[in-house]
């Protein structure tokens, strides 16, 4: 099925064309014709399943439609829970404002960078994607207005709830105009997601895209029991031993990507940390040379579990456990992305063999197990 069988102007086709978008996704034939028709939206639908594209394009079809506003004030809000998020869902609207004759502005707001840097920006903004912090933040300065705010979107609205954030989105949503249209995408559905829902919805349209067993089918999942003074030479050894050119290894903690990171710079593997504690700019010019290929190993915390992007990623090490199974699934969802295959290792200590298990039962999946005991971790 073609875009254009979902109701979207001609205009968009040659930048769907040359993005890749060569027809669209279950969650976009869903989604499109929904939002077109002014309808509210609940869309369940796995990361990297094209839930941006899905409300993307149909909202910059109705600016367009309705032509330039003649308020300065934004037209569309976009919540997201992470800067990164942030800065991947305002690509996206960016990548189809040129297709539109309408002249529209788009900026993503989030904490760690100059606050007045955003508030000059803000004097001419259609569509706005922010954290709910830096939003109330914005709010409080009087540096912008939701009062003409049409569409609101949350994005990963299940992230934005268990990061916390329902008291800053009851906040938001006070300031909101009652008459507008209200999208809630999320990854699961849980019982938080449902109270939002019932919040903010009016008659929605649930469209639910089951398709976590079929992109699991795309990953390879193997796992290797290890003693925790084992743990890191052994991920040396499979880096270098596999001759592994991109890796996304997930740590529980700060301190531990940081430490992780110290000990594979000293055993001459190029690798980085990524987590909260860094500045924006740093953050994401790390994610940058990640993506361009030239960062062989990139560890992590949960940050980067939901809602990142990385083209042709081979490889994705839970050199510790999350602590939820969902989370489990978003990390290893980073690999084996639109219809690529993807290798997903976990290294797991006495301690985390029960947890594992329990992960491995809500996943509906066995993963295969080594021992590592016999490995010969010499020199690594």
């Amino acid at each position: 099925m073609p875009f254009s069988q979902l109701g979207l102007a001609p205009l968009f086709s040659k930048a769907l064309a040359h993005s890749g978008y060569a027809e669209p996704t279950p969650i976009q034939r869903s989604a499109i014709p929904a939002i077109l028709k002014g309808l509210d939206v609940l869309g369940i639908a796995k990361t990297g399943s094209g839930k941006t594209a899905a409300f993307v394009l149909p909202i910059l079809q109705q600016l367009e439609e309705a032509g330039v506003p003649s308020h300065r004030a934004p037209s569309v809000l976009v919540l997201v829970p992470t800067r990164e998020l942030a800065d991947q869902v305002s690509q996206v609207v960016r990548e189809f404002m040129p297709s539109l004759t309408s002249r529209l502005s788009c900026l993503a707001v989030y904490g760690g960078v100059s606050i007045n840097t955003q508030m000059q920006a803000l004097r001419r903004v259609d569509v706005l994607v922010a954290t709910p912090g830096r939003l109330l933040d914005l709010l409080n300065k009087n540096a912008v207005q939701l009062a003409s705010v049409r569409t609101l979107v949350m994005d990963e609205a299940d992230k934005l709830l268990t990061l916390g954030f329902e008291e800053e989105l009851n906040q938001i949503l006070r300031l909101l105009p009652i008459q507008r249209q209200n999208l809630l995408f999320s990854a699961t559905l849980n019982k938080d997601v449902s109270a939002m829902q019932r919040l903010i919805l009016k008659d929605p349209q649930v469209l639910e895209i089951v398709e976590v067993g079929e992109s699991l089918e795309q990953i390879h999942q193997r796992g290797y029991f290890v003693t925790e003074e084992r743990k890191g030479p052994l991920l040396r050894y499979l880096i270098k031993h596999e001759e592994m050119k991109q890796v996304l290894v997930f740590v529980s903690s700060r301190k531990k990507a940081d430490n992780l990171t110290l000990k594979l710079r000293k055993n001459n593997i190029h690798a980085c940390a990524i987590h909260s504690k860094m500045g924006q700019q740093t953050r994401q010019e790390t994610l940058e040379v990640f993506k361009g290929g030239d960062l062989r190993v990139l560890v992590a915390t949960d940050l980067l579990s939901r809602g990142i992007d990385i083209e042709n990623l081979s490889h994705v090490i839970n050199y510790e456990l999350p602590r939820s199974p969902k989370d489990y699934i978003h990390r290893i969802g980073r690999t084996g992305r639109a219809d690529a295959s993807g290798d997903a290792i976990s290294l797991i200590t006495p301690e985390e063999v029960h947890h594992f298990n329990v992960i491995q039962k809500k996943m509906g999946q066995c993963v295969a197990m080594a021992e590592s005991n016999e490995i010969d971790l010499s020199g690594y």
